[in-house]
């Protein structure tokens, strides 16, 4: 039976990713360019955000992958995964990813010249950041497209056994009031062991963290809709005290992050970060699919639209970004005066070119994942 409920989180993660990267160019973090006044304070709405905001949405792509495979092939899935995340990857790659690099390059004073002249002469001479090569935002997708690949054995074995002993008792733990906190254990062990070790790069080689914490999550929507309905009742009855425990866990998770003594060089505090980080994205993640279960769960028209639009959003949304960020971060403006102006920028312009050119010219579509019109 088909989630309406996840159809609207896709939809409303990938909506929030515009005021996050807008938020990006005002915040103290390294990011592909800057305004020319920064807010500190930014950085705690920020945080929270990010928190889990892309664990979601490797889990509700995963949930995505048991319904794409249970109307095709094996083979039919991989080659409908290949051409709707591949050929994207590819195209952005070579069109909608240069501009972002050449207007950085300008800003930084590393390159003057025409972006004809930096496209067609260094915009693919190493790799960023001391080259210029890049996938930057569209990262998300090779590793959406080596997990669907290589992961499915693992879904093949789980559709064979969701009768088993094994399987039932898992679904009975994770349906259970707080059995659901067991999963979050693989995260307690990458966050203390790898994390440290390997930070996030979305570098694909050497990104072993986000790599084996995303695969995880990835796994997890899998699981979460071949389980029993009672997982869903589950985490809709028990949303709020979810919803507790992740604003208390975030809320002593700011407080010993923020204090100003030495108390963070402390080996067990670094122990305690790691659980409160944890706990703290899964409670909200839980919640969230809790509050979508009640609220979010029915069609309509918009979602329809947004359901196609989203993933064109998703390509095209931070080139548009880095574009009005690049024309005013030198303006003497107030920061709602340029965040209002980029985000309004941002989404009418992306709205624009999807609606008017590239849901509208069929080959168009394939770049940007949607299917061609059939005439």
């Amino acid at each position: 039976m088909r989630r309406y409920d996840i159809d609207w989180l896709r939809v409303i993660v990938f909506l929030l990713l515009i005021f996050y990267h807008v938020a990006m160019f005002f915040v103290p973090w390294e990011w592909h360019i800057k305004n020319n006044t920064l807010y500190d304070n930014l950085k705690f709405p920020m945080i929270f955000v990010s928190q889990w905001r892309l664990s979601i949405l490797f889990i509700i792509s995963g949930i995505g992958t048991a319904y794409a495979m249970s109307k095709r092939s094996t083979v039919q899935f991989a080659g409908e995964r290949l051409k709707k995340l591949l050929i994207p990857l590819i195209f952005g790659i070579l069109f909608i990813v240069p501009p972002q690099v050449y207007l950085e390059r300008v800003a930084c004073g590393d390159f003057t010249g025409s972006y004809i002249d930096f496209w067609s002469n260094i915009a693919f001479k190493g790799i960023y950041p001391t080259g210029n090569l890049s996938w930057h935002h569209l990262w998300f997708l090779p590793y959406l497209l080596f997990y669907s690949l290589v992961l499915i054995p693992i879904f093949i074995l789980i559709k064979k056994n969701l009768q088993s002993k094994t399987f039932r008792t898992f679904n009975e733990i994770i349906s259970s009031t707080y059995g659901v906190y067991w999963l979050i254990i693989p995260f307690i062990i990458y966050e203390t062991f790898l994390k440290p070790y390997f930070p996030s790069t979305h570098d694909f080689i050497d990104d072993w963290y986000n790599m084996a914490k995303y695969s995880t999550l990835f796994i997890y929507g899998f699981l979460f809709i071949m389980a029993d309905n009672t997982l869903w009742l589950s985490l809709l009855k028990n949303r709020l005290k979810h919803l507790l425990v992740g604003v208390v866990t975030f809320g002593a998770l700011i407080l010993i992050t923020s204090h100003n003594t030495q108390i963070k060089e402390y080996e067990a505090i670094k122990y305690v970060i790691s659980m409160l980080r944890v706990i703290s994205m899964w409670s909200w993640i839980m919640f969230i699919f809790g509050f979508a279960t009640k609220y979010l769960n029915r069609p309509g028209k918009t979602l329809k639209y947004a359901t196609e639009a989203v993933y064109p959003f998703y390509i095209l949304h931070q080139t548009v970004t880095v574009f009005l960020g690049f024309l005013i971060m030198n303006k003497q403006w107030s920061f709602l005066n340029k965040f209002f102006l980029m985000v309004v920028g941002t989404f009418g312009i992306t709205w624009l070119l999807y609606e008017y050119i590239l849901r509208r010219i069929n080959f168009l579509r394939p770049l940007f994942g949607l299917k061609q019109i059939s005439k």
